[in-house]
């Protein structure tokens, strides 16, 4: 086997014992292969092992990738900030976009999302230890954001999505992933008539995915357990 397929095992076994452990279905999780800054034939090698889920960062390394992989028919995710005047390539292209963390960003979306696509998949992105340095929404502010999202044609929103801070303990750690589940049940009480597409919890990454999933979470971003360290470039000094 090769190192990727390897990996993969190893994620799908520790997503499947977490699992157990939590009394959960075996399929109850979803793997989110986080493919940034990793090259083509990666995603392909990760394809061939049977994910279909593929989440980027940046805006033009998504472009690069989703428009040259077409024929595999990947689902992709957008899971990096973005900026407003960098919304129509991933409206166009995108299956899931999990940081929409204010208005603008989601009203551009929903503009820029071609007709002929069907509505896309989104996640409010949740500062949920109001970390100064982080991008998402106050906790305060969920449901006011969700209510406008609801309203849009083009969009559907799906769940919540939350990076717990790096510097906090494992208890810290489930006792936010425990706030945005019980954030995104209250989402389902005051919209019932949405409740059937409000399904996600994206939260969990290769350091914290059991102790995610022991919370609830539907979907984990793995980057690193599935394709080692990632390859960013050089600064020259």
């Amino acid at each position: 086997m090769t190192m990727i397929a390897t990996n993969i095992a190893t994620v799908r076994h520790r997503v499947q014992l977490a699992s157990q452990n939590s009394g959960r279905k075996d399929d109850s999780v979803l793997i989110l292969a986080v493919s940034k800054t990793k090259p083509q034939s990666a995603i392909r090698e990760a394809a061939r092992c049977g994910l279909t889920h593929f989440g980027e960062n940046y805006v033009q390394e998504f472009v690069e990738k989703v428009d040259a992989l077409s024929s595999l028919q990947l689902c992709w995710h957008f899971i990096g900030p973005l900026q407003s005047n960098k919304t129509r390539p991933v409206a166009e292209r995108a299956d899931w976009v999990h940081t929409v963390d204010r208005l603008k960003i989601a009203t551009r979306l929903n503009d820029q999302r071609p007709n002929e696509l069907p509505p896309l998949n989104v996640c409010i992105q949740v500062n949920i230890d109001s970390e100064t340095t982080k991008a998402g929404v106050d906790v305060a502010d969920i449901e006011a954001l969700a209510e406008l999202i609801i309203s849009m044609k083009q969009l559907t929103l799906r769940g919540l999505m939350a990076i717990p801070s790096v510097k906090a303990s494992q208890d810290q750690t489930l006792a936010s992933f425990t706030q945005l589940r019980d954030q995104l049940a209250r989402l389902r009480q005051r919209f019932p008539s949405e409740a059937h597409h409000l399904d996600t919890l994206s939260m969990g990454m290769s350091a914290d995915l059991e102790v995610a999933i022991s919370a609830g979470s539907s979907m984990v971003r793995i980057g690193t357990d599935i394709f080692g360290a990632r390859n960013y470039p050089e600064v020259t000094p």
